[in-house]
């Protein structure tokens, strides 16, 4: 009697393996095989935004018109510079009853080259570095590294570059002090052990001929950048180039349930809400998959969510319907779809275990983020909460509830506040991280299908 009356009113979140067929765990396998690929191929916002076209127009979707009105079906994007875009399929109802929306983050933490970024010290050229986004400075020392950005030259001419992913490319690395002469390193906190301005990376080290002037490494490394992309050192004054772990995305565990890759913050949610859209056929509103900038910095700049080109975007359509925008905006709902931190039994005194996500128990709904007194948060409704709440119950999709960590144990942001600032209902739906914005994170493969189930459904409420 007791067994029965728990299981009716006690509230638990199953392992999603216990939860799912058979068919579904080997359909969740195999969504993820395009996850790593789409891993491999789009360490920056910049090649997500590429790799995201590319997908998109494979599956119907055109650049959008500015001024037309588009019907029920239509699949359009709107790249913004490069480093965000909204992807949407125009619903039957088209905005009169608003905008169905999946907002996530394609930026990740990161080191960037500062804007006169190569110099030469004792014999070895290096590239000295901004980190972007918050990261431990010593998970970054002693592992393969690759750039990947852009160079505008002085004539205009873009350049791309991307180093260190094929087979044969030379990698990078910034190096760590042997622990034989790290005693005095070593008393210090993990924060102080390796400083921002420690964060050189080793470029090369061979002069450029034998003569004994100053800098020849340096000229070297220069020539070398010239032969192959025609720059020179002042056309560093005008580049986006970052640098990013030369990992590939794997499997871990002796039964493959995990990937592990550097990046699953928020690409790891981006992939699943892309995805979900690309399916999208007809739905009943207007359904929108935003892939947003800047982040992991607080959103700014006019490719992050605290600008206003995804409400220029809906308004735009709304204007083109005969609509109102901010009608159409306080209507809308929205998924941010971001991640939270997995429980680690490694480190369980940071977490709180009855409001904490888990590997393998599905997407998790987190209703605010914020730190302290939940500062920095939008704080989801308890009626949208049962809305999203009652959509994956009813479509048998895994999920659970989560916060991050113990109170006051620290506390981070995503994008909802921005997307709550336009007056839409918005909360927060991800995939749990292990080692969240360490160089190599973790995720479960059925969670990141979840995550895929949940914004599909929600673009076809």
């Amino acid at each position: 009697m007791s067994e029965e009356l728990k299981k009716k009113l006690f509230y638990t979140a199953p392992h999603a393996a216990q939860k799912m067929t058979a068919a579904e765990i080997e359909t969740a396998d195999t969504f993820c095989e395009g996850y790593k690929d789409f891993l491999d191929a789009a360490k920056t916002e910049r090649e997500a935004v590429k790799k995201a076209v590319e997908l998109a127009e494979l599956n119907g979707f055109r650049p959008y018109v500015e001024g037309s009105r588009y019907r029920a079906g239509s699949k359009i994007y709107y790249n913004n510079r490069g480093k965000a875009i909204i992807l949407a399929v125009v619903g039957e109802l088209g905005l009169s009853d608003g905008a169905r929306i999946v907002a996530a983050h394609i930026d990740s933490p990161r080191l960037d080259l500062r804007p006169n970024p190569l110099y030469e010290t004792d014999g070895e050229a290096l590239f000295k570095t901004h980190y972007y986004g918050g990261i431990k400075k010593y998970q970054w020392t002693a592992i393969p590294l690759s750039l990947h950005g852009v160079i505008v030259k002085a004539d205009g001419e873009s350049v791309t570059v991307n180093i260190g992913e094929a087979e044969d490319d030379p990698k990078f690395v910034i190096s760590d002090l042997l622990p034989h002469l790290a005693a005095e390193q070593m008393k210090k906190t993990m924060a102080e052990g390796v400083a921002g301005e420690d964060l050189n990376v080793i470029v090369g080290s061979r002069p450029f001929d034998t003569t004994d002037e100053a800098q020849n490494v340096k000229l070297n490394i220069l020539n070398i950048l010239f032969e192959k992309y025609g720059i020179t050192e002042a056309d560093f004054l005008s580049a986006e180039l970052e640098i990013v772990p030369a990992f590939k995305a794997c499997d871990i565990g002796f039964d493959r349930s995990l990937i592990g890759a550097y990046g699953h913050d928020d690409r790891v949610c981006a992939y699943p809400a892309l995805m979900a859209l690309l399916d999208t056929e007809l739905p009943n509103n207007t359904t929108f998959c935003v892939l947003t900038d800047k982040e992991e910095i607080g959103s700014e700049g006019n490719t992050g969510l605290n600008s206003s080109y995804m409400a220029y975007f809906i308004k735009a359509l709304a204007r083109a319907e005969g609509l109102e925008g901010e009608t159409v905006l306080s209507k809308s709902k929205c998924l941010s779809a971001d991640v939270n931190a997995a429980y680690d039994p490694n480190f369980a005194g940071v977490f709180e275990k009855n409001n904490s996500s888990y590997l393998n128990k599905g997407v998790v709904i987190t209703k605010y983020t914020g730190s302290r007194g939940k500062g920095g948060s939008s704080d989801a409704s308890a009626e949208f909460m049962g809305e999203v709440r009652s959509l994956l119950d009813g479509a048998n999709v895994c999920w659970q509830i989560g916060e991050l960590g113990r109170l006051d144990a620290g506390g981070g942001g995503t994008v909802a506040k921005y997307v709550a600032s336009l007056n839409i209902d918005v909360v927060d739906v991800g995939v749990p991280v292990l080692s969240m914005h360490a160089p190599f994170e973790v995720v479960s493969k059925l969670d990141v299908y979840a995550c895929y189930r949940a914004a599909y459904e929600f673009y076809n409420a």
